[in-house]
């Protein structure tokens, strides 16, 4: 299974607000960052404000930042929220799915996955906030000035230690 480009963006997105001092980014900073479209991240950002996982700002001044604590979004639904469809095989158009138990076979599995994901925060993926920092200031673009000039703490040891699913 492999998530879209567009699940992919929403994620970098989040990860890089977590990491960046202010939380505060621009369509134009990450794009340049990443080397990404534009056109595209607008998209990407769109939905994320849609979702209720960042706040927007537009005009002068604005840009975004995250809606919520990291330890507070999970992984798991921004993946749901960013993938139109998690159909692993097409089998609503299969002549013997009647008589086929691949689909609900399928089906687990995609629970399954989203299950593991739901286990883990925005706060895991951004565990390492000054590593996170330091890569963000060697990228291109504006983002990179303000990541050098002032990078986040770490998170606390125990989210770092831990490599195993947080109980909720």
């Amino acid at each position: 299974m492999q998530l879209t480009r567009h699940t992919d963006y929403a994620l970098r997105v989040l990860i890089h607000l977590a990491a960046v001092p202010g939380g505060r980014a621009t369509i134009p900073e990450i794009a340049d960052a990443y080397d990404l479209s534009r056109n595209h991240l607008m998209k990407v950002v769109h939905g994320l404000g849609q979702g209720g996982f960042i706040r927007t700002q537009r005009g002068r001044g604005g840009g975004f930042t995250l809606a919520a604590d990291p330890a507070d979004i999970r992984i798991g639904a921004v993946v749901r929220h960013s993938e139109p469809d998690m159909a692993m095989a097409d089998c609503a158009s299969c002549a013997i799915r009647p008589a086929c138990g691949l689909s609900g076979i399928l089906a687990q599995a995609v629970g399954a996955f989203l299950t593991v994901l739901d286990g883990y925060s925005l706060a895991d993926a951004a565990r390492d906030r000054t590593g996170l920092a330091a890569l963000i200031a060697a990228l291109p673009g504006p983002a990179a000035a303000a990541a050098a000039a002032d990078p986040k703490p770490d998170l606390s040891p125990a989210c770092a230690s831990s490599s195993s699913p947080r109980p909720d």
